[in-house]
């Protein structure tokens, strides 16, 4: 019997606190506005073209802006369960990024092209569809692209439908294949690798689309001025996060800590698995805290675009992420801006600091002092790869990301084993 309820709470807990999250957000946004004036603003989210950098707050409301999060990470959490998915590092890291990205870029229309996509390709390869939803969840990273086709671009209805439609189904139809390959180009020091074959995909598809005209120059839509209430939201939130540590884990969850910052963060390391819920939980709101006052501290803007950062560093918080191998990723960055051309405030920085963190593996691999030489060359990489997609990868910076552990990593690897003789 104890076995049983072991394995019962084994699967409770886990989706208990995934749901308890998605429906605190969705509260956070039918408190925030009247039902009228969330539902014009979510109306406006889903007409938007969504493509970097699109700050549902400003473009929706404040409200609107919460309950498109909430309602994206509860659907993307039932579908978890009809798969029957068990609940991991990578499915929290999955659920907190699609949270962070209904603030920028993803709304409860433009998801499904891309995950029906998948789908189909998980037909036609006579394969359970359970194995490739990750793929299909992370591969919303170009959702951007069927806002824009089916509601940016000045044609017929009927072609716009069909453009929309095919390209979201193509790119979910190609996205399995290109993920297990690719994630050999980075060797696993490239956390967000779905970004880096979103970036792939997403200049290939806009390379033919902007040739035809389809497709407009970036743009930057970025509030400004909310840092209270989502401060206090934040706090709030990630307080409660490490109270339910404490609870769960009790008086070793500081040894359990201590023993996540021991891991490099490589692909696959999760944390849930490996230490305990306790034990991830509790560093999940440090990150939390820790990422939210980073942004307090330097003067910068709780806004779409930083929540999206901050839910998706704690979300991978859960899968590789942690304060001893992100830190260095945070210095190196800031250095970037004190030695570059941009100041530590621009709006690319501040996510460039938030998201770099993909990066974290290899200080966690080879060292803080290269973790640091990580961040400062990702934050020159990925303020220049955007171009290629044109803001219509949401994950931007898991593309930079990719480009420098590809080229960091080998030469790390040979500087390694030569101070190892």
């Amino acid at each position: 019997m104890a076995i049983y309820l072991s394995q019962r709470r084994e699967w409770l807990f886990p989706y208990f606190f995934l749901f308890s999250f998605s429906l605190l957000i969705i509260t956070t946004g039918l408190l925030m506005e009247p039902s009228m004036e969330l539902l014009r603003g979510v109306l406006l989210i889903i007409e938007d073209p969504d493509y970097l950098i699109s700050d549902y707050i400003g473009i929706g409301g404040m409200g609107a802006a919460f309950f498109n999060s909430g309602f994206l990470s509860l659907i993307i959490g039932i579908l978890f369960l009809t798969q029957k998915t068990r609940i991991t590092g990578i499915s929290v890291a999955s659920i907190f990024t699609v949270a962070g990205f209904g603030f920028l870029g993803k709304n409860i229309f433009n998801i499904w092209f891309i995950i029906t996509g998948v789908y189909l390709f998980s037909v036609f390869s006579r394969e359970n569809f359970s194995k490739y939803v990750y793929v299909a969840v992370f591969g919303t990273a170009l959702s951007p692209l069927v806002s824009q086709l089916m509601f940016g671009i000045s044609v017929p209805p009927l072609v716009r439908i069909i453009l929309s439609s095919v390209t979201g189904l193509s790119i979910g139809f190609v996205l399995p294949t290109l993920a297990s390959q690719m994630l050999k180009v980075h060797h696993g020091f490239n956390l967000y690798n779905i970004g880096f074959v979103s970036g792939v995909v997403g200049t290939l598809y806009v390379s033919i689309f902007r040739s035809y005209g389809f497709l407009t120059d970036s743009r930057m839509i970025w509030t400004t001025g909310n840092n209270l209430i989502l401060g206090v939201f934040l706090v709030s939130l990630f307080s409660v996060m490490i109270l339910m540590a404490i609870v769960i884990g009790g008086r070793g969850i500081i040894k359990s800590q201590r023993a996540i910052w021991h891991y490099s963060g490589r692909l696959i390391t999760d944390f849930i698995a490996l230490e305990s819920w306790g034990a991830t939980l509790f560093n999940m709101g440090v990150m939390g805290f820790f990422s939210t006052f980073y942004i307090i501290a330097i003067r910068g803007d709780l806004n779409g675009p930083t929540l999206a950062g901050i839910f998706t560093l704690v979300g991978f918080s859960a899968f590789g992420k942690h304060l001893k191998n992100s830190l260095p990723i945070f210095i190196g960055v800031g250095l970037g801006a004190l030695t570059k051309s941009w100041a530590i405030t621009d709006p690319a920085i501040q996510l460039a600091a938030l998201f770099g963190t993909t990066l974290a593996p290899i200080s966690g691999e080879f060292g803080w002092k290269w973790g640091i030489l990580a961040g400062f060359v990702h934050s020159s990489v990925v303020l220049n790869v955007g171009v290629l997609h044109s803001g219509f990868n949401l994950y931007n910076n898991g593309f930079a990301g990719g480009i420098v552990a590809m080229v960091l990593v080998p030469i790390l690897e040979v500087i390694t084993r030569r101070d190892s003789r």
